[in-house]
């Protein structure tokens, strides 16, 4: 199937691969290689107050809704704009209070069927791919996941049945399961999470360990741009998780979210497991098994703290000392086996300065990034985003803490990253040139 909707690009019928997406010319690295306004979007409870509500601009002194007080938006027009979708919430939240708690894909669903309800013609998020063409997957669900999905379509119809008219059961069913394979997450420069999203357009390209593409966000507007040399017939591949781990972590994570394995040229030849695995050197290595069992107990760990995070932002001080006291007794444990570069010992690091950043400890947080960062480097791939964000983070730290050197230093390593990931025009980019600036 051949389409000039995207211009540059063609939907194809990519190999055991089902759909995909083609270049048609050729990109450079840090080429826009398309963008997609979000089909249907929704600004995430913890970050109201903070980015508008419409636009998700970032700053101070937003106006609040006059009504339920709760959204914020820049100005008039943002408000008016947004009031297609707020009306869903607003007078329910008057009236649920305390009591209103949709999660943030009941949300999500909850506007797309407004949007599906008056958007007749084929939208400018789905030049290439329809949001109904969305695989939903729901053959392969298991029972935690179906009763998830129940769980999700009660919450719907409790709160917000005063606006929508339901499609039946079965059809919500789908939403869900295509919502859920299909959405995205908006994350901010230092991926911090903003809300939740679907762009079709963007849902069309098929995953890679190694993918020639990344995708950022300009407002609501995914940005996708080469992070590798594309020619004319490449499939563009985009990256569906968190590349830090081993080759068996990242194909369990896809089987669990997205029910394929991955068969790239990184799954296939394993070529960075030895280093991401490293062990510590010592007079009598660790046998086999040992390695194995302290593995199993890094997977524990990290899916305890997988489940426990969207609890972070309610967890009271004592039980954040108590999580850092976790990741401080891991990293002991793990530490006799396993390497300080070893990526689950990185993962407990990355855990311990978010609680002390959290905690507002700067010189705790600063001792975790610093072991960190290289290591970074070099497991993730190319103008990796956790790599940047990492050297944000880091050099917001030494500013903070007045060591401006090193402050300036780890800034402009992240500027050099988002350059290509995010466009030298983004707002994220010139804020942080504008921080480098004013240190001169």
């Amino acid at each position: 199937q051949r389409s000039e909707a995207l211009g540059n690009n063609e939907q194809f019928a990519s190999p055991g691969k089902g759909r995909g997406l083609r270049a048609l010319k050729h990109f450079a690295v840090g080429d826009l290689v398309f963008a997609c306004p979000a089909y249907s979007y929704v600004l995430t409870a913890n970050e109201r107050g903070a980015h508008c509500e419409y636009c998700f601009t970032r700053k101070e002194g937003l106006s609040k809704c006059g009504k339920c007080k709760q959204a914020y938006y820049c100005e008039v027009d943002c408000q008016k704009g947004d009031w297609p979708m707020h009306k869903l919430e607003c007078t329910a939240m008057c009236s649920y209070g305390e009591n209103w708690c949709p999660s943030e894909t009941v949300r999500l669903v909850a506007r797309i069927l407004m949007k599906q309800k008056v958007t007749t013609e084929r939208t400018q998020s789905e030049r290439l791919l329809l949001l109904s063409e969305f695989e939903a997957h729901l053959d392969k669900l298991d029972n935690e996941k179906n009763e998830m999905n129940q769980t999700d379509i009660a919450a719907l119809h409790h709160f917000y049945s005063r606006h929508i008219d339901f499609p039946d059961d079965q059809t919500l069913t789908v939403l869900f399961g295509q919502v859920n394979c299909n959405g995205f997450t908006i994350e901010d420069e230092e991926l911090s999470h903003l809300g939740s999203a679907v762009f079709p357009d963007v849902a069309l390209m098929n995953h890679s360990c190694s993918p020639n593409v990344i995708v950022t966000y300009k407002g609501t507007v995914a940005e996708v741009r080469a992070v590798q040399d594309i020619q004319p017939g490449d499939e563009i591949f985009n990256s569906y998780i968190d590349l830090l781990y081993p080759t068996d972590d990242r194909n369990d994570r896809l089987r669990e979210s997205y029910f394929f394995t991955c068969v790239c040229d990184e799954c296939t030849t394993r070529s960075k497991d030895g280093a991401k695995m490293e062990l510590r050197k010592l007079k009598s290595p660790p046998e086999p098994e040992e390695v194995r069992k302290m593995v199993r107990y890094a997977r524990n760990v990290i899916e305890e703290f997988r489940r426990a995070k969207h609890y972070k932002n309610i967890l009271p001080s004592f039980l954040l000392l108590e999580l850092l006291e976790i990741c401080e007794l891991s990293q002991e444990k793990m530490g006799s086996i396993f390497a300080d570069t070893n990526v689950y010992m990185l993962h407990m690091m990355y855990q311990a300065m978010g609680v002390c950043l959290y905690m507002q400890d700067w010189d705790g947080a600063v001792s975790y990034g610093e072991k960190i960062i290289q290591p970074y480097s070099v497991h993730y791939p190319a103008y990796s985003l956790n790599v940047a964000s990492m050297y944000l983070k880091l050099g917001r730290l030494y500013l903070g803490l007045e060591r401006k050197r090193q402050g300036v230093k780890a800034l402009k390593k992240a500027i050099a990253i988002m350059e290509v990931a995010h466009g030298k025009d983004h707002h994220y980019v010139t804020e942080v040139q504008r921080e480098v600036k004013e240190l001169k």
